[in-house]
């Protein structure tokens, strides 16, 4: 792993895990990406309050989390509640229309929003959804892709 003139970890390669080995004589997939590196010392930093060793291990929870967070798997038709939580800088450019148009769009299951100022220029913005889990993901998807937003959370319960 090393950095570029950007302070970013440069991406190499990726081995595939081989799906038919036994879990036991399974190889370990290696991937790397790019990222800043004031994003790797947080990540880390969070790891050793936690009493985290191993960063790989932490990863791979990680990506389990957001596997099972975002693989959704709705029947079609099965109603949801739930509620969309995303943060972003209110300054980068366009962010707060491109959330506006999109909500709109999604007015049919968008029941009601509420934003909040976390400081100088992060907000937060809540959406609270209820409709048809199939739209609400949709709709979810739409806004975390969003340019600007820096972290999203859906969260949801099926009716």
């Amino acid at each position: 792993m090393h950095a570029n003139r950007n302070n970013h970890i440069k991406a190499y390669r990726v081995v595939p895990l081989l799906p038919e080995q036994p879990k036991q004589m399974a190889r370990v997939g290696r991937i790397s990406f790019s990222t800043p590196l004031s994003l790797v010392k947080e990540f880390d930093e969070s790891l050793n309050a936690l009493g985290y060793e191993d960063r790989s291990k932490a990863l791979q929870m990680a990506m389990r989390n957001f596997i099972t967070e975002y693989a959704w798997k709705a029947e079609k038709g099965r109603l949801g509640a739930g509620a969309v939580l995303l943060t972003y800088n209110h300054e980068a450019h366009g962010i707060q229309e491109g959330l506006t148009h999109a909500q709109h769009r999604y007015r049919d299951v968008i029941s009601s929003t509420m934003h909040i100022h976390l400081d100088e220029f992060r907000c937060l913005e809540i959406i609270s959804v209820k409709g048809k889990l199939e739209r609400i993901q949709t709709m979810a998807k739409e806004l975390m892709k969003t340019k600007g937003v820096s972290q999203f959370k859906l969260s949801t319960i099926s009716l």
